[in-house]
């Protein structure tokens, strides 16, 4: 399993670990949710599996957290939205878009390289440089 499919695994993680929450919270109906749950694992499952197959399940879950639970639909990571592209690209800014963008660039730039790349390192340097240049 890549790198790239393993951390956005533990972000699925915790973006499921935020539905419970809410299921727990009874904010939902419960019968629908355990359902959506089920839906979720089979994406968490499926991923490491076939990371490209998974695109489209992971575009409608996440599309559908939007959806389904508009009050936690902030605290799902940007990251996950990018990554599973297609209509999740509707919830980002084109701000973020040319972030990600940026951040795919790099990456091709440093694996042509044979150079090591952390994406979590480069998204905090590329936003600290972007807020720089706002001031």
């Amino acid at each position: 399993m890549s790198n790239v499919v393993a951390d956005h695994l533990v972000l699925l993680d915790h973006l499921r670990s935020i539905l419970v929450a809410v299921g727990e919270a009874e904010q939902v109906p419960e019968e629908s949710h355990a359902l959506f749950l089920e839906r979720f694992d089979e994406l968490l499952a499926s991923l490491p599996i076939d990371p490209i197959e998974s695109q489209y399940l992971g575009q409608d879950i996440l599309t559908q957290v939007i959806s389904r639970y508009p009050q936690i639909a902030h605290l799902i990571p940007r990251d996950l939205l990018w990554y599973f592209a297609g209509d999740c690209l509707h919830y980002l800014s084109d701000e973020e878009i040319d972030l990600y963008q940026a951040l795919e660039e790099r990456r091709f730039e440093a694996e042509q390289n044979d150079e090591p790349f952390d994406w979590n390192q480069e998204k905090q340097l590329m936003a600290m440089s972007a807020q720089d240049s706002k001031h």
